[in-house]
């Protein structure tokens, strides 16, 4: 008898989900609607304000890995733990506690990726960075494939370590985030990028 996922380590689990990415795949926006229906459902007591579809799935064109990310906001003080047990019950698992923030998954087994994965990510209204760099992604198609090239330069390296694939991205994602989030428009922010 195999291990639970509960019962791994990080790198066990690294072993049975590396970082896969592939082509953009049209499916991805019908998976967020139909994922996000059902979490209206799961969370219809919960205080929701939005509900985003966050990550290079929600980037047209660009490779990304086959999971689609949800982002929730929450109305600030509400009970983030009732929610996040809300999604439990709908067969979501909790992968990391924080501040303020609770991140949840669906899809991963112990014999590896089911056909869909959601990441979910419980968060109070505001607390929404992705959002703006989804946002900007989608509005310069330039950067969105500098970002793709500096996802597939860190693929094989790192296939099998999460935390050094995603902190090789970090400095990107932080610096076009704050361009965003300054309001600047999405040619001034592309054109900003020779000048790093």
């Amino acid at each position: 008898m195999g291990k639970k996922l509960e019962e791994m380590t990080r790198r066990e689990l690294w072993q049975i989900f590396p970082i896969q990415l592939t082509e953009h795949r049209a499916c991805w926006a019908q998976w967020y609607r139909e994922e996000a229906q059902r979490l209206r459902g799961l969370l219809s007591g919960q205080p929701v304000r939005e509900m985003h579809h966050i990550g290079s799935t929600a980037v047209e064109g660009i490779w990304a890995k086959p999971i689609v990310d949800i982002l929730v906001e929450l109305e600030p003080g509400s009970d983030m733990e009732a929610a996040a047990q809300a999604a439990v019950s709908g067969g979501y698992r909790i992968m990391n506690r924080e501040p303020g923030r609770i991140s949840l998954n669906l899809g991963y087994t112990e014999q590896g990726y089911a056909e869909r994965v959601f990441h979910l990510h419980l968060r109070y209204a505001g607390d929404c960075d992705e959002v703006y760099f989804r946002n900007l992604l989608q509005k310069a198609p330039e950067l969105a494939q500098e970002y793709e090239e500096l996802k597939l330069s860190l693929w094989k390296q790192y296939e099998h370590d999460r935390d050094a694939y995603t902190e090789g991205k970090t400095a990107f994602i932080t610096r076009f985030t704050q361009l965003a989030k300054l309001g600047r428009d999405a040619a001034q922010s592309g054109a900003q990028i020779g000048q790093a």
